[in-house]
């Protein structure tokens, strides 16, 4: 028997919505490897230019926290779908925004601060997007809830791979001057036209029936969370720290880091678009492996071999293979880690905090994404890129060690409260068997 229409629904906006949120989040950190730095930067140092670009970059991610507990907060009092509404159309109006800002030649510092403003407002949404999103797929499905939520996940590759797209079009068709001077704005003031798109389909959607059966609303879901579930928060950071140090590494900075090692940039956005493509295969199938499997099997995997794989990844780099070195980390090694976080999440906090629990640990650990570029690029000006693959393996080594201080959690069930820890206490009751119809 096929998934409920409602399913297929939810699951479907989940998706789309998570592609044109992550076009725009991740549009904004190819841009800053490899355009802002020159247009907003222009009177620093390169390398310093870099990095100032990268700071901006990194403030999307210290304000998604806070977008996690704002939206978090009314999306457990008043339902998931009112506040990805609200999400998206924050997202979509700011990076609309951005391609219509000044530079720093036309206005001086009043560019570099409205272009660090709106990355606060795309951090503030993107932050508040996640949970929903991966609640209204999780908490529609029935059974095989690691693949339904992963769809969720898929949509950052499948957006970096649009925003790629949008920038490598652009650049092309205008030539290299005409790119810096407007080229790189079309693909921001594109995100209106998603915007519309993304809206129709969510409006469709219903509220998810765990919501509505939820008899009991919490009157502050932050402070349930903090109070009945801090243990459970802080594994639930440590567990995907790594994978978010990877994403940027491989997303970001490995992208200005090849343009300085002398690769061209359009072969970097063609290696990371391709990896970003397969990453979404990648993304859904260690997902749906999970639900055999189980979480922690999985990511532990996974984060044993991103510890290794960063030790090689800069020398492919550097001798020309950087297709190679995308493709193996983005679409193989990197999924392994991030793909079953949608469901994992979901699982370790009962309904009445279950948005506020699941964005707060998904996105304080989503700072090692922000936060990542900036780090290694001044680690890679004070003493090497070599000292990068190290700083990477602890990372992991984080993760596993928390992964492995959680219980399994793809039986838990996502009725009722549960248990005050969930995913390091008993299991709720199970759900239908795996492979059972949604």
């Amino acid at each position: 028997m096929a998934p409920t229409t409602q399913l297929r629904r939810a699951v479907a906006s989940s998706f789309l919505g998570s592609v044109i949120e992550y076009y725009d989040f991740l549009l904004y950190a190819t841009a800053s490897a490899i355009v802002f730095n020159k247009v907003f930067f222009s009177s620093l140092d390169p390398l310093v230019g870099t990095i100032a670009s990268f700071g901006t970059f990194a403030t999307g991610y210290l304000a998604r926290p806070l977008g996690g507990v704002l939206f978090g907060h009314y999306g457990d009092r008043l339902g998931r779908k009112r506040m990805l509404v609200l999400t998206m159309t924050l997202m979509g109006v700011a990076s609309f925004l951005i391609g219509l800002l000044p530079t720093y030649a036309q206005v001086g510092w009043l560019a570099p601060a409205g272009l660090v403003l709106l990355r606060v407002l795309q951090g503030i949404a993107v932050g508040g997007e996640w949970g929903g999103a991966v609640l209204m797929s999780a908490e529609h499905a029935t059974s095989r809830r690691g693949l339904w939520a992963s769809f969720t996940n898929a949509g950052a590759p499948c957006g970096m791979v649009l925003s790629n797209l949008a920038l490598s079009a652009t650049a092309a068709l205008a030539g290299e001057k005409a790119f810096l001077e407007w080229g790189w704005r079309v693909p921001f003031l594109l995100s209106v036209v998603l915007l519309g798109i993304g809206l129709f389909v969510r409006l469709k959607v219903d509220e998810t029936p765990v919501f509505r059966a939820e008899r009991t609303r919490s009157s502050a879901p932050l402070v349930d969370v903090l109070r009945h579930h801090p243990r459970t928060l802080l594994l639930a950071v440590g567990v995907g720290l790594a994978a978010f140090v990877a994403q940027s590494t491989l997303t970001t900075f490995v992208l200005a880091y090849g343009v300085q090692a002398g690769t061209p940039r359009q072969v970097i956005l063609n290696a990371l678009t391709l990896s970003s493509a397969c990453a979404v295969i990648g993304i859904i199938a260690w997902s749906a492996a999970s639900d055999r499997l189980g979480r922690r099997p999985v990511v532990l995997g996974g984060a044993v071999l991103m510890a290794a794989f960063g030790f090689v990844l800069f020398p492919l780099v550097d001798n020309g293979f950087v297709v190679i070195a995308l493709v193996l980390g983005q679409a193989v090694v990197h999924p392994m880690m991030y793909g079953p976080l949608a469901a994992l999440y979901s699982e370790l906090f009962s309904t009445g905090s279950r948005y506020t629990g699941a964005s707060l640990g998904y996105q304080i650990a989503g700072l090692g994404a922000g936060l990542a570029p900036l780090l290694f690029a001044q680690v890679q000006r004070s003493a090497g890129v070599g000292a990068i693959p190290f700083i990477l393996a602890a990372f992991c080594v984080l993760t596993v060690v928390c992964t492995l201080a959680l219980h399994e959690t793809s039986r838990t069930s996502l009725t009722g409260d549960g248990d005050a820890e969930r995913g390091t206490g008993q299991l709720a009751a199970p759900p239908r068997a795996h492979g059972a119809d949604a």
